[in-house]
């Protein structure tokens, strides 16, 4: 006879993979059932093997509750990676956010310093690279001028924005790399350096409904986006705000995505309704100066995330192959684009399509590559199309420029 068969550590199902997680870290089953918003009956099941984990959008909510990277659960290699030049530029961030220098009251006018002025324009100019989807570009300016920004007295009236506008950046960087905890510290500072101003606090809030969103804490996201869209609504001179209507319609779109993230459907359905009245007259080519985009199209593109979190993946599917065949697809930023396409190859997996999600992310890569060189969920999904069978040539090409191997 021969022994009991012992599987190499990357063969095991996933279901197991998550029962030694789970286990790792203490957790029973109940505790870990509620950190995912799922039964401990769904739990013993998955890890039983009578129910299969197979669904991304699950298979990430699982992987963040377990503190590791959807890649973990799929394949099970869990050696520490090589660290990347993404990884160290966090780490630069980290250390910048972990600062608190105080403003230098008296400046050495001869020290080679950039001023408020510059510093705004150095916001600026990472702001275009992040919408442009050039990401490395966003992460090496980002930890000096979190720096500058610190040290400096930002009192000119033009520059009173710069906190808001470095922190928010560096939130929603953080959130497109994994790092829902840091984008919440980053979104935190935003809203702090808002200092109760309406304008900067709706700006600020937007970010920290992304990071609240990321961390699956739907609830409080939406709480954050309608309190700054109340604030919003009682100012005097709303009327004169910069970017109104935009600033209220992207608010209310973040509203009802994470509306839509805890599944409150009504709440999704109405939020989003209110944003397209307000985007039914506010002009499709209007960014706002970080480049936002705010109009039809980003509604319909909201429509068919919160679909996907709904739970309707063929509503989600049908709003988005219409949308991007319209005039105002194109008239995105490329960030915009290429970040929904990768939202959207979630969406494909989970019909059980993985040849239009492998177009998906074929897209993308081509309107913004750093986004799917960059982050977690491009691949994550690139790694599930590879598991699914034999793959598009295209996309073996991708998977093997961003390092990974079919598993």
């Amino acid at each position: 006879m021969t022994g009991p068969v012992r599987h190499r550590r990357d063969e095991l199902p996933i279901g197991r993979r998550m029962a030694e997680l789970r286990a790792r870290r203490g957790m029973s089953q109940q505790v870990f059932a509620d950190r995912i918003g799922k039964s401990k009956s769904w739990v013993d099941k998955v890890e039983r093997g009578v129910r299969t984990l197979d669904r991304l959008s699950v298979i990430q909510t699982v992987a963040t509750a377990l503190g590791v990277t959807p890649a973990i659960l799929l394949t099970g290699k869990t050696h520490r990676e090589p660290v990347t030049d993404t990884d160290a530029a966090v780490e630069r961030i980290q250390a910048a956010l972990a600062r608190h220098d105080p403003p230098d009251p008296d400046p050495d006018p001869d020290a080679d310093c950039p001023t408020t002025r510059q510093l705004d324009d150095q916001a600026g100019y990472a702001w275009t690279a992040y919408r442009n989807g050039n990401h490395p570009q966003v992460l090496r300016t980002l930890p000096d001028l979190l720096a500058a920004t610190r040290r400096t007295r930002t009192t000119e009236a033009a520059t009173v924005d710069l906190p808001v506008r470095v922190y928010r950046l560096t939130a929603q960087t953080l959130v497109k790399l994994g790092k829902p905890h840091l984008a919440w510290l980053a979104a935190d500072r935003a809203m702090t350096a808002a200092a109760g101003d309406p304008y900067r606090t709706g700006l600020a809030a937007i970010s920290l409904a992304q990071a609240l969103r990321a961390l699956r804490r739907g609830r409080l996201a939406t709480t954050a986006a309608l309190t700054a869209v109340n604030q919003l609504d009682l100012t005097p001179s709303r009327a004169f705000l910069p970017d109104e209507p935009g600033l209220t319609g992207t608010l209310l779109l973040e509203a009802a995505l994470a509306a839509a993230t805890h599944r409150d459907a009504t709440a999704a359905r109405g939020l989003t309704e209110r944003a397209a009245h307000l985007a039914g007259a506010h002009d499709e080519r209007h960014h706002d100066r970080e480049g936002n985009a705010f109009g039809p199209t980003a509604v319909e593109l909201a429509r068919a995330l919160a679909a996907t979190r709904l739970g309707d993946h063929h509503h989600a599917v049908t709003i988005h192959r219409r949308v991007v065949a319209t005039p105002g697809w194109q008239l995105l930023p490329a960030e915009h684009r290429a970040a929904h396409l990768i939202d959207i190859t979630h969406t494909h997996l989970d019909l059980g399509d993985p040849a239009a999600a492998g177009r998906a992310l074929i897209a993308a890569d081509r309107i913004a590559p750093a986004e799917i060189r960059t982050r977690p969920a491009a691949r994550a999904a690139l790694t599930a199309i590879l598991r699914t069978g034999p793959a598009q040539a295209d996309i073996t090409r991708l998977a093997t420029s961003v390092g990974l191997t079919h598993q």
